[in-house]
């Protein structure tokens, strides 16, 4: 019997596992077994979210939000950037000296409580050069600066991602991690955000400066990146990419698996819309709309199943 990690990483080494894995971040409230995997950042990048709120390293002020379970979101309107050519005066990258590397990663591991024996870690870095920008300015400003000014947005990616690879060339190795993963979300429910030439232009260089930490150390890479963006998967596939998600089904699923095989795990493929939310839906159709997905696209694997859904934690329509 394989354990849950050895499962899981055999599908994103392209094998048939010996059971459907379902994907989250980490171990989730209320779960009694080891999750597969969890998603570990190291803790100078993540304060704000390790506090439940605050300023960012970029001095982005986030706040919990009740609407999505405490998940945290930019402070609406309250922008730290109103002109990208002035980029450089406002965004400034912390100062990484005097830091204990290897301490750090070390006590976060002990502070997660991982069982590596159970529990594959997925090494990450942020959130998304896309979703950094906008919450710099807001989806306005964001999207405008990147049709105006180009050059300025190729500009401040660039130094974001030198930054960020400093920070991954003194830690990875600490925490020896077992996948590599990447976020960007470009794209909401009908349609991405951005045109594929703004995105192979501005976004694909800095994805593939990070994902050679993977590619590097023979890691599988994940992305993570919402809503219809599959016409950004060729380009996810060929800087590295092996396991997509949350592969929502507004995308052409059954033809990207059809493209890519198990190359491309797909780990998603379910939403909760329609029926699923209405009142009287029943415990029944909840599972069902589960087990669908799974007879689907699990054939010949390639697929994880991935089932979240978000709401206010007082709420027992959204718990059940």
């Amino acid at each position: 019997m394989l354990t849950p990690k050895e499962n899981y990483l055999k599908v994103l080494h392209g094998e048939i596992p010996e059971w459907i894995p379902q994907y989250t971040f980490g171990k989730m409230p209320g779960d009694t077994k080891e999750p597969p995997t969890a998603l570990l950042e190291p803790p100078i990048l993540i304060e704000h979210r390790l506090n439940g709120g605050g300023k960012d390293h970029w001095g982005v002020e986030y706040v919990p939000t009740y609407e999505t379970g405490g998940a945290l979101l930019p402070k609406p309107n309250d922008f730290i950037l109103d002109d990208i050519t002035k980029w450089r005066d406002v965004i400034k990258a912390p100062d990484l000296d005097g830091i204990d590397w290897e301490d750090m990663a070390k006590k976060h591991i002990e502070m997660m409580k991982i069982d590596r024996n159970q529990t594959a870690i997925a090494f990450g870095l942020h959130m998304g050069y896309f979703q950094n920008l906008m919450a710099f300015m807001g989806f306005t400003e964001g999207l405008m600066a990147m049709f105006e000014e180009p050059e300025e947005v190729e500009a401040l990616f660039d130094y974001m991602c030198t930054f960020y690879c400093k920070v991954a060339e003194k830690v990875i190795d600490y925490y020896k991690p077992d996948i590599f993963t990447m976020m960007d979300d470009t794209a909401a429910w009908a349609n991405p955000f951005i045109s594929l030439d703004t995105y192979r232009e501005l976004l694909v260089p800095v994805y593939d400066r990070q994902a050679k930490f993977g590619r590097d150390r023979g890691l599988p890479i994940t992305f993570h990146n919402c809503g219809k963006c599959e016409s950004f998967v060729d380009d996810m596939v060929k800087f590295g990419v092996t396991a997509w998600d949350p592969a929502q089904t507004c995308n052409d699923l059954l033809g990207i698996k059809e493209k890519y095989g198990n190359k491309l795990v797909l780990m998603g493929c379910w939403d909760g819309r329609g029926r699923l939310l209405e009142d009287d839906v029943t415990d029944e159709e909840i599972c069902e709309s589960a087990k669908q997905s799974i007879d689907t696209y699990a054939q010949g694997g390639g697929y994880v199943f991935l089932g979240n859904f978000l709401g206010p934690v007082d709420d027992e329509e959204v718990r059940r």
